[in-house]
Protein backbone atom coordinates (compact mmCIF):
# COMPACT_ATOMS: atom_id res chain seq x y z
CA UNK A 1 0.00 0.00 0.00
CA UNK A 2 1.20 3.18 -1.29
CA UNK A 3 1.79 5.85 1.30
CA UNK A 4 0.46 9.50 0.72
CA UNK A 5 3.20 11.65 0.64
CA UNK A 6 2.93 15.81 0.80
CA UNK A 7 4.15 17.53 -1.91
CA UNK A 8 4.81 21.16 -1.83
CA UNK A 9 2.20 23.12 -3.56
CA UNK A 10 4.92 25.67 -5.83
CA UNK A 11 5.76 22.08 -7.22
CA UNK A 12 2.10 21.22 -8.63
CA UNK A 13 1.40 24.75 -9.49
CA UNK A 14 4.91 24.59 -11.76
CA UNK A 15 3.75 21.16 -13.34
CA UNK A 16 0.58 22.83 -13.63
CA UNK A 17 1.41 26.06 -15.42
CA UNK A 18 3.88 24.26 -17.74
CA UNK A 19 1.31 21.65 -18.83
CA UNK A 20 -1.18 24.42 -19.48
CA UNK A 21 1.72 26.73 -21.59
CA UNK A 22 2.30 23.44 -23.31
CA UNK A 23 -1.60 23.08 -24.36
CA UNK A 24 -1.51 26.89 -25.14
CA UNK A 25 0.76 27.41 -27.39
CA UNK A 26 -0.15 23.93 -29.80
CA UNK A 27 -2.08 25.59 -31.71
CA UNK A 28 0.37 28.53 -32.63
CA UNK A 29 3.04 25.96 -33.26
CA UNK A 30 0.67 23.88 -35.55
CA UNK A 31 0.05 26.81 -37.63
CA UNK A 32 3.65 27.96 -38.03
CA UNK A 33 4.44 24.51 -39.29
CA UNK A 34 2.00 24.87 -41.84
CA UNK A 35 3.06 27.88 -43.10
CA UNK A 36 6.69 26.69 -43.20
CA UNK A 37 5.75 23.73 -45.19
CA UNK A 38 3.17 26.06 -47.51
CA UNK A 39 6.17 28.33 -48.11
CA UNK A 40 8.94 25.79 -49.09
CA UNK A 41 6.47 24.13 -51.29
CA UNK A 42 5.66 27.14 -53.32
CA UNK A 43 9.20 28.24 -53.27
CA UNK A 44 9.55 24.64 -54.87
CA UNK A 45 6.91 25.32 -57.31
CA UNK A 46 8.77 28.12 -58.39
CA UNK A 47 12.29 27.01 -58.60
CA UNK A 48 10.29 24.25 -61.00
CA UNK A 49 8.96 26.87 -62.65
CA UNK A 50 12.35 28.33 -63.32
CA UNK A 51 14.04 25.53 -64.27
CA UNK A 52 11.25 24.68 -66.73
CA UNK A 53 11.47 28.16 -68.54
CA UNK A 54 15.07 27.97 -68.90
CA UNK A 55 14.46 24.47 -70.22
CA UNK A 56 12.43 25.87 -73.23
CA UNK A 57 14.50 28.66 -73.77
CA UNK A 58 17.40 26.40 -74.60
CA UNK A 59 15.57 23.78 -76.47
CA UNK A 60 13.66 26.66 -78.95
CA UNK A 61 17.15 28.64 -79.02
CA UNK A 62 18.88 25.02 -80.63
CA UNK A 63 15.16 24.66 -82.90
CA UNK A 64 16.13 28.23 -83.72
CA UNK A 65 19.76 27.60 -84.88
CA UNK A 66 18.90 24.29 -86.37
CA UNK A 67 16.65 26.02 -88.46
CA UNK A 68 18.77 28.73 -89.73
CA UNK A 69 21.58 26.29 -90.49
CA UNK A 70 19.35 24.66 -92.68
CA UNK A 71 17.96 27.46 -94.25
CA UNK A 72 21.92 28.50 -94.95
CA UNK A 73 22.61 25.35 -96.30
CA UNK A 74 19.22 25.15 -98.89
CA UNK A 75 20.39 28.71 -99.80
CA UNK A 76 24.01 27.82 -101.33
CA UNK A 77 23.12 24.42 -102.51
CA UNK A 78 20.48 26.24 -104.52
CA UNK A 79 22.85 28.80 -105.50
CA UNK A 80 25.26 26.14 -106.79
CA UNK A 81 22.73 24.49 -108.74
CA UNK A 82 21.26 27.75 -109.95
CA UNK A 83 24.97 29.00 -110.80
CA UNK A 84 25.80 25.58 -112.80
CA UNK A 85 22.85 25.35 -114.92
CA UNK A 86 23.63 28.88 -116.06
CA UNK A 87 27.24 28.06 -116.79
CA UNK A 88 26.22 25.39 -118.76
Amino acid sequence: MAFPTSVNDQITDAVTQGNTQILGSSPAIAMGNLYQATAQALANAAHNATLAQQQMYMTSQAATTTGVALLYSLGGATTGAATHKTGS
